[in-house]
């Protein structure tokens, strides 16, 4: 009998990597802008026109007008949603401005669904850290740390408004104990058990938000931090905890943040659990990719594009970025 000789492993191996074609048929992760939730920023009163932000190149603050404008690309770009985080024209201790019904989110809110409708999926984000005059995510005690019971008053009292004014998910990112429950309790009694749940579940105390800050005026103005309450970034086992606390609360989806230094998080989420998982490529991921190419470093389309596919290959369903829109105008179908 013959010797059966097995091909070199590489010559079967290429075959299929040969031409675009070939490698658009057998790609195992696709991206598409459906997967895609452009983050925005609304500004009340200030500037009558939207303002650069100069840490993250290409994402402005907003104003209402130009945020339905926005809103209005992304359904025309075919993107999963959009999220709304607000900039208050006033702030004080325990952030009341956040459930405002005329503050920055509801009215946004309010404005893109009387535009756009159904035809585009529209989140709120629910934390007091833009709110409040210090920059922490909820009223402080006297010795300076956030006490949780009544910064969740408060993320209530923000869902709720967020609901009234018509917005389908809303996303608690402050990272209290007993938030998602609590918010669902709240939605409920309210009459809107229909708007969905995004538990930033496993939130880390990143070095890589200091644009967001910048952009959403959420800075710590005592020089303190929020690790307290936020995840230590080395630590992966408490990360699967939070993951089954918030799906045991209630939560609708279960969210990342960031995203690219924690896909072994994301990874995990998806193993443990068939509930939807969303991941934030935050600000500083998406400004250091931004600012090399800027500097011709890399080639910013394909860099970011690949940032973006390996969090939906580690499993996450729906990417937080504030490329969104570009990457959905250059998605290789």
């Amino acid at each position: 009998m013959p010797e059966v000789r097995v091909p070199f492993p590489t010559t079967r191996m290429r075959r299929l990597r040969r031409t675009p074609a070939l490698r658009r048929a057998f790609a195992e992760t696709r991206l598409h802008p459906a997967q895609l939730v452009l983050p925005v920023f609304v500004r009340q009163g200030g500037a009558d026109e939207p303002t650069p932000i100069a840490s993250m190149p290409g994402v402005r603050q907003h104003t209402t007008r130009s945020v339905v404008e926005v809103a209005t690309e992304a359904v025309e770009a075919g993107l999963g949603g959009v999220i709304v985080f607000g900039i208050p024209a006033t702030k004080d201790a325990v952030g009341s401005s956040g459930w405002d019904p005329d503050g920055p989110v509801p009215t946004a809110v309010r404005a893109i669904k009387q535009r756009v409708g159904d035809d585009l999926v529209v989140w709120a984000d629910v934390c007091q850290c833009e709110y409040t005059d210090h920059g922490h995510c909820g009223p402080l005690a006297p010795d300076g740390e956030v006490l949780n019971d009544p910064a969740v008053d408060g993320y209530v009292r923000d869902a709720v408004a967020y609901a009234d004014a018509g917005v389908d998910l809303v996303a608690p990112s402050g990272m209290m104990d007993g938030q998602v429950a609590a918010i669902r309790a709240g939605l409920d009694g309210a009459g809107h058990e229909r708007v969905g749940v995004v538990a930033y579940a496993a939130k880390y105390a990143s070095a890589f938000y200091g644009p967001f800050r910048d952009a959403a005026g959420s800075a710590v103005v005592d020089g303190g931090d929020r690790s307290s309450h936020q995840m230590d970034p080395r630590n992966g086992r408490e990360a699967r905890l939070e993951l089954d606390l918030d799906a045991a609360e209630g939560a609708d989806v279960l969210m990342v943040k960031p995203a690219m230094a924690y896909l072994d998080v994301v990874a995990e989420a998806r193993r443990r659990s068939d509930l939807p998982v969303a991941a934030y490529q935050v600000s500083g991921e998406y400004a250091m990719i931004q600012a090399a190419a800027e500097r011709g470093w890399l080639e910013g389309g394909p860099a970011m594009s690949e940032a973006v596919t390996s969090i939906l290959r580690a499993g996450a369903d729906q990417v937080l970025t504030y490329a969104a829109l570009e990457l959905a105008q250059a998605v290789d179908r």
